[in-house]
């Protein structure tokens, strides 16, 4: 956009600043070809004039005019024959035909052509000797053009001057111009994308552009504080809402577990006490989810750095806990930006989605120095995803149909803690069958 605006304000101070020189230098020589004329014409009067009187007089004074601006005078009578003459000029000569036949009739002189720069040929003026009817003579001049057209130089030099100090000026307001319309857009653009990112009250500056750009930043100020304020409201409400609900849900669990001690086994009893824990499962997870949330939306307003975790001790260490197979390179530091808390908890649901779902898993890792990254995989021998379940997987709250118990948060979780950090968590197929999943972290940055 700030080309494209740019263009049209430097073709209209283009245009404009054209039209203003162009009749400046068509005036320029027409003024100096004028004054040309009218000195010349002044001259040849003086001619005709001494023509009709002294010839003695005329060649001196033609002779004298002649050697001071170097321009030749022929004075001829009506039956062309020369009467003085200083210079070169023959009245034989076809160039000067045309003059002295118009000049014997009476009739007006043709126009002298205008003197540009790059004009080098001469004019030829005449002027008859008397009066209407009773040419008795004709007096002819070739001027030279050279001091005009260095007049008409130096004049167009000066206009050009001007206008290109004018395109310039013009240029550079159509710089400030554009930067004072486009700067306020550039910002809410930047603020836009921050907002898309996750920053949370993203602001752009309100104090420059025109007053309706200065309205809409205002505006959306205002919109990026209630976008958070209203992020900020649902995971406090998540949050409250999960802790609260705690000490009913303790205080339910101890009436139940007094309620089976003193009837026994019961089905009832039994059922009632695992949807107990199930409830504080489901609770556990809002609280993770709306943590993980959080870590989310600070670390997209660029916050701290996050620390640093040794991603084949996690692994190992989950691994044991998990009693799961695991494959770990000796010998090889791999540091993953990511906290081991945040890896760890996102390992135990992998882990613990594999070992309900797919009777165990495997935990392989490796990294990608060209790339900057490190990968986790856990699969399992399990029944696996069908394709649409891969898409799904990681949604909120979906289970894909299984009556397992769980409650739908863990692969959210994870998959939330993962994009937080940078990484990504991606579900496919294994081979025969089972369920792949690998959990993507971005290196140390090199020093």
């Amino acid at each position: 956009m700030r080309r494209r605006l740019l263009v049209v304000l430097l073709l209209f101070s283009a245009t404009a600043v054209t039209a203003f020189a162009l009749p400046l230098l068509s005036s320029t020589a027409a003024e100096r070809t004028q004054r040309l004329v009218i000195s010349r014409t002044s001259d040849l009067d003086r001619f005709a004039a001494l023509a009709t009187g002294d010839r003695a007089a005329l060649i001196a004074e033609i002779s004298a005019y002649t050697a001071v601006y170097d321009e030749p005078v022929l004075v001829v009578d009506g039956q062309r024959r020369v009467v003085a003459r200083s210079g070169d000029l023959d009245p034989a000569d076809p160039a000067l035909a045309t003059a002295l036949d118009a000049a014997l009739r009476n009739q007006p002189a043709a126009p002298a052509p205008t003197v540009r720069p790059w004009s080098t040929d001469p004019v030829v003026f005449a002027r008859p000797v008397g009066t209407g009817t009773g040419v008795a003579g004709v007096v002819v001049l070739r001027a030279s053009t050279q001091r005009a057209a260095a007049d008409v130089a130096v004049g167009w030099a000066w206009v050009l001057a001007g206008a290109l100090a004018a395109a310039l000026a013009c240029a550079l307001l159509a710089q400030v111009v554009a930067r004072w319309l486009l700067r306020p857009l550039a910002d809410l653009e930047g603020g836009v994308r921050a907002v898309a990112s996750g920053q949370r009250r993203a602001h752009v500056a309100v104090g420059s552009g025109p007053r309706e750009l200065r309205a809409l930043s205002e505006s959306f100020n205002r919109m990026s504080d209630a976008v958070a304020e209203a992020a900020d409201q649902q995971r406090r409400l998540i949050a409250d809402t999960s802790h609260q609900l705690r000490n009913p849900l303790a205080a339910l669990r101890l009436r139940m577990d007094t309620l089976s001690a003193r009837v026994g086994p019961d089905d009832t009893c039994g059922a009632a006490v695992a949807e107990v824990e199930r409830l504080e499962s489901l609770l556990d997870g809002l609280l993770a989810l709306a943590t993980a949330d959080s870590t989310a939306t600070e670390v997209a307003a660029g916050g701290r750095e996050p620390a640093l975790a040794d991603l084949g001790a996690v692994v190992s260490d989950r691994a044991d806990f998990w009693a799961a197979e695991a494959d770990v390179p000796t010998g090889l530091a791999v540091l993953v930006r990511c906290p081991e808390s945040d890896l760890a908890q996102v390992l135990d649901v992998l882990l613990d989605n594999a070992i309900k779902h797919g009777g165990g898993g495997r935990v392989t890792m490796g990294a990608d120095r060209a790339a900057g990254t490190a990968w986790v995989e856990v699969a399992d021998e399990g029944p696996g995803l069908p394709p649409d379940g891969l898409a799904l997987a990681t949604t909120r709250f979906w289970r894909g149909g299984t009556d397992s118990g769980g409650t739908g948060l863990g692969l959210a979780i994870a998959d939330r803690l993962a994009t937080a950090r940078g990484g990504s968590l991606d579900l496919t197929p294994a081979r025969p069958h089972g369920l792949r999943v690998r959990l993507t972290l971005p290196l140390e940055p090199p020093l």
